[in-house]
């Protein structure tokens, strides 16, 4: 008896030392997790509508923090918590009109490229001048996720949460991946930095080669964005242009709005005779060409004489070129199409969307779809059919570049524009389906990389808004509010100059994605030498 109660004693007097141990485990175990997720939140803090740009470099450092070291298993686990932690809030709009699960789907699916690319860091982190490599791996997983699956989807490539910082003047000299490569090289480098310092302090040795590239990872974007702000200019190389943005509004927000195509395009054309009757009053200045959202001629004017005649009359009362943005059915296929409408020659020369969005305006695996949810079939009742053609409409004289919402989030649909002779872009988009989420402040702000990138004054007219003016620089000269009627009337620079991201095109995303291979090559190389070393 004695000797029981002594063991059921000893038991008690363990078991209370024991648990705050296994729990204060566990708790260790989940800070990398819980670290990881929050980095990704916190990236996602970074991006429009607010201008916290620089939140991205601590949340690089936080995510290099918790793949440094590890294996290739825990980077891949813990780079899909970090692509949740961005991703799930920066998309929340796609599910604005059609439910949670199209969203989390759509999540789902991109956060894997996250996770691989978490999986890559993890290799190279071993590797000397590790930030680099990681950098460029992060950027082969925005190169790939740009093109897969269903054409890609390029939805936060870290440039597009740049539009207010200090490092977009790189935009001009490679583009999106050189912009985003030096955002994530900075905030690797951070980190490097940090934990250099830390290991001095214990060890009292750093070597020398690793403080080198510490410092340079920091050093080097910021010293490249200084060095390229020359390519920033608002000048007028081929004389200017006044162009007036047209916000005709909608009935209602939705997927509905559709409905009332009639009046989405009797609103525009309202809109456009108000503007008309301004500038006979001396009120507003005379546009020398006038620009429509995307949709916003839903009635194919070609088939109903009705809306060629809004549309017509609408040229007429202000006397200028319009682009309007409509859908045609042209040889049984469904087109999402600018048309450029003459006041005296109606329409003359048209710009068939060629990037199209997948569960949007086409339908990927239709079959199964309607098997899962009959409703998600009708949504999209008939798919749109791509164009073939760059669009550049010559518009009294000014050569306008065409990418159709949607499509400026795509490098290559933007530089064929320009490489076609744009001297300024204009990126018609429609946004009513998706309420007064922050999905047109993330999409003007691609627009206003777009026009750093390519030098080119951009003007961005939508159906709801947000409609805006963004000068070659960057910089957003006017802007509508959401939801309003409006009309913006501004005189812009035309040019015709290339930046180097425009001649280079996608040299630059191939050099670091070769980059990553590169370091990816050597990460496993050395792997298998270590492992064959060890087995001896």
């Amino acid at each position: 008896m004695t000797v029981t109660a002594t063991t059921v004693g000893e038991s008690d007097q363990l078991e209370p030392q024991n648990v705050p141990v296994t729990r204060r485990a566990r708790l260790v175990r989940l800070v990398p997790a819980a670290v990881a997720a929050l980095s990704g939140v916190l990236l996602y803090v970074s991006f429009p509508p607010r201008t916290l740009w620089w939140l991205a470099l601590p949340a690089f450092a936080a995510f290099a923090w918790v793949l440094r070291g590890r294996s290739w298993k825990a980077g891949l686990g813990l780079g899909y918590l970090f692509g949740l932690g961005f991703l799930l809030p920066l998309l929340v709009w796609t599910g604005v009109e059609v439910g949670s699960g199209p969203w989390l789907a759509l999540v789902a699916v991109e956060a894997v490229f996250v996770a691989l690319v978490g999986a890559g860091v993890t290799a190279v982190s071993k590797l000397p001048g590790w930030p680099v490599w990681a950098a460029a791996v992060w950027i082969a997983g925005e190169a790939a996720r740009a093109r897969a699956p269903f054409h890609g989807f390029p939805w936060g490539k870290i440039a597009f949460g740049q539009a207010d910082g200090a490092f977009l003047p790189l935009a001009a000299v490679g583009g999106t991946p050189v912009l985003g490569f030096a955002v994530v090289l900075c905030g690797f480098g951070l980190y490097e930095i940090v934990r250099l310092i830390v290991e001095g302090r214990r060890t009292r040795a750093v070597r020398r080669s690793a403080a080198a590239v510490a410092l340079l990872s920091v050093a080097v974007p910021v010293a490249g964005a200084v060095a390229a702000r020359p390519l920033m200019s608002d000048k007028a190389e081929d004389g200017t242009v006044t162009v007036a943005a047209i916000q005709g509004n909608v009935p209602r927000a939705g997927l509905d709005f559709n409905a009332q195509r009639r009046a989405v395009l009797d609103f525009h054309a309202r809109e456009t005779r108000r503007l008309a009757a301004e500038v006979k009053a001396g009120k507003a200045a005379r546009p020398d060409i006038v620009l429509w959202p995307e949709n916003s001629s839903d009635i194919d004017p070609f088939a109903n004489a009705d809306a060629y005649a809004v549309i017509d009359g609408a040229a007429k009362a202000i006397g200028a070129p319009i682009s309007v943005g409509g859908v045609v059915a042209k040889d049984g296929k469904l087109l999402n199409e600018q048309i450029l409408w003459d006041p005296v020659k109606g329409p003359t020369d048209s710009y068939d969307k060629r990037q199209i969005q997948p569960f949007g305006e086409y339908l990927p695996l239709r079959s199964l779809l309607g098997a899962i949810n009959k409703d998600w079939t009708s949504m999209v009742s008939q798919d749109f059919s791509r164009g073939s053609e760059p669009g550049v409409f010559d518009m009294d004289g000014a050569k306008v570049g065409l990418v159709t919402c949607y499509e400026a989030a795509f490098d290559w649909a933007v530089r064929s524009e320009v490489t076609d002779g744009a001297q300024m872009i204009s990126v018609p988009s429609n946004n009513a389906t998706f309420d007064r989420s922050e999905m047109t402040y993330q999409q003007l702000a691609m627009s206003r990389v777009r026009a750093v990138e390519h030098s080119r004054t951009v003007v961005v007219p939508v159906t709801s808004g947000v409609s805006a003016v963004i000068m070659p620089d960057g910089k957003i000269t006017q802007r509508t509010g959401m939801f309003v009627a409006d009309s913006l009337v501004q005189k812009v620079p035309l040019r015709s100059s290339e930046t180097p991201a425009t001649r280079l095109g996608i040299l630059p995303e191939i050099a670091l994605v070769l980059v990553a291979a590169g370091g990816l090559g050597w990460a496993i190389g050395a792997g298998v030498r270590g492992r064959r070393a060890g087995a001896v």
